[in-house]
């Protein structure tokens, strides 16, 4: 019965764990039907992750926007919305930076820290429509977020065609004045292409931590995301937290964006399709439990998974869309609540065993 009651009291985290396990597992038994050897791929893939100083830093670079697109979906969650813009958020915070990058002459570090905020203000902005109307005409703001996802991804696409370049797929590269790749924290990887975006992450999570359960602003966010009417009529503004949740959500994004381009691919591209990183964010927050602590623990487990997945597939000839498997089963079993599920079940037997005993 103890044993019982310490499943049945799980926290998210042993849930997260327990879902993890079953999702590398569902990948395994992928792999062995379709006549890969399992264990060698995972061994191949923790080691790229592990071993060598560049790849360790290469792991923290592709960990660095899912922690962010994380959290921006994470504060949505806790506020009571479902921000699936991120996408589009990021998108138009890495076009906000690239802007600021090569049509502002500014000194170095500062033209930076100007380029970082532009794109934090895009997302912010690009969060602010769903937002509004959400507020104003009760539009579900998964709905408008789709949409702008769209728009998103084509006004990207046509700046950089018809304003950024002339006529060109990608813009020339952005001035080493608006970087964030820090030559030093590089050389200490190996000259990986880690940059200065994960500490703009550890931060991020931390305001999210500390304006959430930290400040009456946090709280009323949260009241509102638990019950709005109950907050109005404890006085609250409920339209005015509604649109500054998904300003702030957008703002994540909008970093995410911003830091990818300033210190990964240094240039903006025509897009056929979108990043990804985004929707990601989604995955990484439901497995982190919308926390901030969790969110990173998410991050770096699906960075280490998507980074290692090239290894995987060069030493073991294992397709990297297998980890992609592995990410939607992870998800699967956390969405559906299979650990708690099978807890309630054992506890119910447990409890029928011992009426019948009686």
């Amino acid at each position: 019965m103890q044993v019982l009651s310490k499943i049945n009291k799980q926290s998210s985290i042993f849930t997260s764990l327990v879902s993890v396990f079953l999702g590398l597992l569902v990948g395994g038994v992928m792999m062995i039907l379709a006549g890969y050897n399992p264990i060698q791929a995972y061994i191949a893939l923790f080691q790229s992750a592990f071993l060598q100083p560049f790849d360790i830093g290469e792991t923290i670079r592709t960990i660095t926007p899912l922690i962010l697109t994380g959290l921006a979906v994470g504060l949505a969650f806790r506020t009571g919305l479902f921000n699936i813009g991120v996408e589009g958020q990021f998108i138009i915070g890495q076009l906000a930076a690239v802007i600021v990058a090569l049509k502002l002459d500014l000194p170095p570090v500062i033209h930076a820290i100007v380029a970082v905020i532009a794109g934090a203000l895009g997302g912010a902005l690009w969060a602010f429509l769903p937002g509004y109307l959400k507020a104003k005409r009760g539009v579900h703001e998964v709905i408008t977020t789709i949409m702008l996802n769209f728009i998103a991804l084509y006004l990207s696409n046509l700046t950089v065609r018809e304003w950024l370049t002339d006529g060109a797929d990608k813009t020339k590269e952005i001035p080493e004045s608006a970087s964030l790749h820090w030559n030093m924290l590089s050389q200490l990887f190996d000259s990986s292409r880690v940059h200065f975006g994960i500490f703009i992450a550890i931060v991020a999570a931390f305001f999210m931590y500390y304006l959430l359960w930290k400040t009456t602003t946090g709280y009323q966010l949260r009241a509102v995301g638990y019950n709005p009417h109950a907050s109005e009529y404890a006085g609250m503004n409920v339209s005015r937290n509604i649109v500054l949740s998904m300003m702030i959500s957008g703002v994540f994004a909008g970093l995410a964006g911003a830091s990818e381009l300033l210190g990964t691919a240094g240039y903006q591209a025509i897009q056929a399709s979108y990043t990804g990183i985004g929707f990601d964010g989604i995955a990484v927050s439901l497995l982190g439990g919308n926390s901030p602590l969790g969110i990173v623990l998410s991050a770096s487990l699906f960075g280490i998974l998507t980074y290692g997945g090239s290894n995987m597939e060069y030493v073991a000839a294992v397709p990297r869309e297998v980890i992609r498997v592995v990410f939607a089963a992870i998800i699967f079993f956390v969405a559906a609540n299979i650990v708690r599920w099978v807890a309630q079940r054992r506890k119910k037997k447990v409890i029928d065993k011992g009426g019948e005993g009686k």
